[in-house]
């Protein structure tokens, strides 16, 4: 588990093809791995990967096909700067929300506007996710713990003050670049707590309007 609160930026050093899937070598910048050993959990852009190697200035972690597959990580190369955490420990501070590291789905930034002295992100998310995203809601992009400013369907605002832009990868944010997203893990454990029995129907298709009304939850 992680905070979403940032705690380096890291840089991509090598991106190696091993039996299918790809090594990755990040160097992980001012983060302090002293208390860090081999298998443990550190947050790349919101992807929990494990150490397998740890080289002194960085760790080498392996990537999977599904990870490939279903983050951004594909987009990320050599150079690539990287938002890194390690993972929650029971005495650390909790001060962004419960993060899995589990990446739920890739948005793209729709566009980027100054607002004062911060800046305002339009992102537009996967149309699947659009359910679990709230105003004034928690959400996760590249690993970074956000609230939610304004939703529009699978839209939504954030707007990003001046330590944020400073302390994780957000500055380098453009149109077009795709960003991991983590929902909110309450939000999707309320939705398979509402399915109550119909939950171990294979083809059960989710929470739709029918199954709310039908089990008290809209009134006419």
């Amino acid at each position: 588990m992680f905070t979403g609160i940032i705690e380096a930026i890291g840089t991509i050093r090598a991106l190696t093809p091993k039996g299918g899937d790809v090594r990755v070598l990040v160097d992980t910048g001012k983060l302090d791995l002293a208390d860090v050993k081999l298998g443990d959990s550190i947050a790349v852009n919101g992807i929990c990967l494990t150490a397998v190697e740890l080289p002194g200035n960085g760790f080498w972690a392996d990537v999977s096909r599904e990870t490939l597959a279903r983050t951004a990580f594909i987009d990320l190369k050599a150079g690539s700067r990287v938002n890194l955490e390690k993972a929650l420990t029971p005495t650390s501070r909790l001060g962004g929300h419960l993060v899995s590291g589990h990446v739920d789905g890739v948005g793209e930034i729709i566009s980027r506007e100054e607002n004062a002295r911060a800046v305002q992100f339009r992102i537009r998310a996967p149309r699947e996710l659009a359910r679990y995203i709230a105003f004034k809601g928690s959400i996760t992009v590249d690993g970074t713990s956000l609230t939610v400013n304004a939703v529009n369907g699978a839209e939504f605002e954030l707007t990003i003050v001046p330590h944020t832009l400073a302390e994780t990868i957000m500055a380098d944010y453009r149109p077009g670049r795709q960003v991991n997203l983590e929902v909110d893990l309450l939000a999707r454990y309320l939705e398979r707590l509402l399915q109550g029995d119909k939950a171990a129907e294979p083809t059960s298709s989710g929470i739709s309007e029918g199954f709310l009304a039908e089990h008290g939850f809209l009134k006419n």
